[in-house]
């Protein structure tokens, strides 16, 4: 039997609570068997709007296989992200939704271990191996680009693509070939199993598959994990397999494998979410697409050249424009965790083994942190306009010990992706493109986001 259908709780995890222990929270069940699992598939903002606007910015409700406790806000955030007293469970949370197809993955793991991993595998961003990536960023991005040029695309699949060449020249270290298309589809049949309503890999399922890809990836890492040991690659799979822990001892093969199976996951597809929403925006805002392309004229580079690494920091109404698009659009739009122990907020006694659930996106779009939330206004993110917000209205990298590891490196892919386009192309969107979005479990638009790159020249 494959190594992902035996993957089980662990055993520390705490019982299911009985049905009636969040009875005093507000809130609803739904249906029989799937309880609201398919009008929060519908339409996920809508459904937290009416939610909320019933029940409150505490509520519950039942979806893929459970009751969660809904908390809301940028309090919410903070207490359970920022996690001072170590209340929450990450693994416990994502646990149920991931197990089967990224376990032991960085944020399936809590306090000491995570803090342990995670130390081990930062040493693959730090300031040289950053300076590398930007390198074969820009390379990478300017051969892909120049193929766009006036000839209608749909960006979210050209960028998936060209973010999952890249993921796998920073990360790997090695061109994908022949196997980028089944590579590919590997991590999409992961990622839609997590929110398969049918939790068990059952031959035809979307669990099924995706407890296949798994198996097919890790298999693939594990090939390659010898060879890294003992080489010099300067990407993150081969730092990886050489980086030691704070007892001088390697990761073992299986880890680094797991985190690898996750990380490449992550790289690749919350990148290509966010950046197509920020092309969207951009495309719907032509104003903008001048004051960024005026920002990336001013560093004088040449026609044949890339940013260098030194002056991405001089990109600062780029890095506003990212900042508002992953607002409007998070790319992770909400996070789940289950409370360790019983804990108060807001009035609701929750009891120790609930399973928590925070919404990012309902968050970004309340209008008293976020006035006009609909509106796109990258000059909500200069100093002064984000004087006195709090400090958790915004948190599409999560935060607290489990801030996203990758957060540098997306900001550095999507400001070196502006550059290369902006400085080739007028950005022009189809009519009505990106209209409806899929907003679990990674934002994707529904029709790819039709558009046109105008050759500028």
């Amino acid at each position: 039997m494959a190594l992902a259908h035996r993957i089980e709780a662990n055993p520390h995890w705490l019982p299911r609570n009985p049905k009636h222990a969040t009875d005093r929270i507000p809130g609803e069940d739904g249906w029989p068997v799937f309880g609201n699992t398919f009008p929060l598939l519908k339409d996920p903002p809508g459904f937290a709007r009416r939610m909320v606007g019933k029940y409150g910015l505490v509520y519950r409700n039942n979806a893929f296989g459970g009751r969660q406790v809904n908390l809301v806000g940028p309090e919410a955030n903070e207490l359970v992200l920022f996690d001072r007293d170590k209340l929450f469970s990450s693994e416990q949370g994502w646990g149920p939704t991931l197990n089967l197809v990224f376990p032991r993955g960085l944020m399936l793991m809590d306090f000491d271990k995570h803090r342990a991993d995670r130390r081990t595998l930062s040493v693959a961003f730090k300031p040289e191996p950053m300076r590398h990536y930007a390198e074969q960023l820009n390379s990478g991005i300017a051969e892909a680009v120049t193929g766009w040029a006036n000839r209608p695309i749909r960006f979210y699949d050209a960028i998936k693509q060209l973010s999952l060449d890249l993921a796998a020249t920073s990360f790997l270290g090695m061109p994908l070939g022949p196997e980028s298309q089944r590579i590919n589809k590997a991590f999409v049949d992961e990622v839609q199993a997590s929110i398969a309503p049918i939790r068990s890999p059952i031959p035809g399922t979307a669990m099924h598959r995706g407890v296949k890809a798994r198996d097919y990836l890790i298999d693939l890492f594990l090939r390659e994990i010898p060879a890294r040991r003992t080489g010099d690659g300067q990407d993150f799979f081969s730092q990886f397999c050489r980086a030691v822990d704070e007892d001088g001892q390697p990761l073992s093969d299986q880890a680094i494998a797991d985190h690898m199976n996750f990380l490449m996951m992550a790289a690749h597809d919350t990148i290509t979410s966010s950046a197509t929403s920020l092309v969207m925006l951009l495309g719907r805002n032509a104003e903008w697409q001048d004051r960024l392309r005026e920002e990336i004229a001013s560093l004088g580079l040449n026609d044949d050249e890339g940013i260098p690494y030194g002056q991405l920091d001089r990109l600062v109404l780029t890095e506003y424009a990212f900042k508002e698009a992953l607002r409007i659009m998070p790319p992770v739009p909400s996070m789940p965790r289950r409370a360790l122990r019983d804990f108060e907020f807001r009035g609701y006694r929750i009891p120790a083994g609930t399973f928590i659930g925070i919404n990012i996106g309902y968050t970004h779009h309340m209008p008293e942190h976020w006035p006009d939330p609909d509106r796109f206004d990258p000059m909500r993110f200069t100093p002064e306009a984000s004087r006195g917000r709090h400090k958790y209205a915004w948190v599409p990298f999560g935060g607290g010990a489990h801030m996203c590891l990758g957060l540098h490196f997306a900001t550095m892919q999507v400001r070196i992706l502006m550059t290369h386009l902006l400085r080739r192309y007028r950005i022009e969107l189809e009519p009505g493109a990106g209209e409806k979005w899929q907003y679990f479990p990674i934002p994707r638009p529904k029709d790819g986001l039709p558009v046109r790159m105008v050759a500028l020249n």
